[in-house]
């Protein structure tokens, strides 16, 4: 009977397993003095239907991601806000002069998407 009952269902695990896994989540940690100076220099940044005005346009070949979304979320923001007009103004600026080719096709296909969705709003409201 003492063999049924040390069988399957009597795991351990070793003392190296359980480093490991300690490691691997110290690893992506941060100390506290690290997470304090973040806390000290970190300010919010409020957005509230500007993001546009610091988009830099014309787009550049080999804009990063982080200038494309930027420029994603500026439209976003002016599709929220019922800027239509703006939303499309600023989507036929960012494509203009080469700037369709520096983008990557997901962000091209998204950005004629709201292009297309602020048209169709501005037609049925006109």
């Amino acid at each position: 009977m003492d063999d049924e009952d040390n069988g399957i269902l009597n795991i351990e695990i070793s003392d190296d397993e359980v480093d490991v896994a300690k490691n691997k989540a110290d690893r992506t940690g941060q100390t506290e003095a690290n997470f304090q100076a973040v806390k000290r220099e970190y300010r919010v940044r409020v957005e509230n239907g500007e993001i546009y005005k610091h988009v830099a346009l014309p787009l550049q070949p080999g804009t990063n991601k982080m200038r494309t979304q930027e420029l994603v979320h500026a439209v976003e923001e002016l599709y929220f806000f019922r800027r239509y007009q703006e939303g499309v103004n600023l989507v036929k600026r960012a494509l203009e002069n080469g700037g369709a080719e520096t983008l990557d096709n997901d962000s091209r296909r998204l950005l004629e998407s709201y292009e297309k969705k602020c048209r169709q709003k501005m037609a049925k409201s006109g």
